[in-house]
């Protein structure tokens, strides 16, 4: 597979100006990851394929006890989930689902997604797929909200399940997913992980 760096768009919106800011934290220890190509990877994903005018994403890598303390505290849900999504961009920036793959308007992104390796892991099982490949689907259905698609209702969430694949499929094109997963130093990981 080739890999491309995270550069600006070589189209016709290549003239205009882009600020992508992507902070990576990992506060989990399930998974060693590779920081710096899952940074490169949301980087395209924002520039290249979302066209994103401006972002500043924080991604946080969080365990299933922070990931559940979050879900508890803000969602009023219990136990773990996946992924969590804080928006703190103006609502005036945001597209509608309908809107999202005709607009010529380069979105501006602002916020945070907290991502449970856990569950990526343990989804990852359920799929027969990598846990690799559930982490940036996740990174990818969180920058989904931030661009104000929903996925409450049936009809929106299929849209937007079908709007994950498209997107990970042509980052899966780009990047070696299971590259993401970075050895730890004296073990040995098995290779179907």
């Amino acid at each position: 597979m080739s890999q491309m760096t995270a550069a600006a768009p070589q189209s016709s919106n290549a003239s205009r100006l882009q600020r992508i800011n992507v902070s990576i934290a990992n506060r989990q220890r399930v998974r060693a990851v590779d920081s710096h190509l899952l940074r490169r990877i949301v980087k395209t994903l924002l520039s290249e394929l979302l066209q994103a005018g401006h972002a500043d994403v924080g991604i946080h890598l969080v365990a299933a006890l922070e990931m559940t303390r979050l879900n508890e505290t803000f969602l009023h849900h219990a136990g773990s989930t996946d992924v969590i999504t804080f928006d703190y961009a103006d609502h005036a920036s945001r597209m509608d689902s309908e809107a999202f793959r005709s607009t010529k308007h380069a979105p501006s992104l602002h916020g945070e997604i907290f991502i449970c390796v856990d569950e990526a892991v343990s989804h990852a099982r359920h799929f027969r797929t990598r846990w690799q490949s559930e982490l940036v689907r996740y990174i990818v259905h969180g920058l989904l909200h931030l661009l104000g698609l929903d996925d409450r209702r049936a009809a929106a969430r299929r849209k937007m399940k079908s709007e994950e694949s498209r997107l990970l499929g042509r980052l899966s094109l780009r990047f070696p997913m299971n590259k993401l997963a970075r050895p730890v130093r004296g073990k040995v990981t098995a290779k179907h992980d």
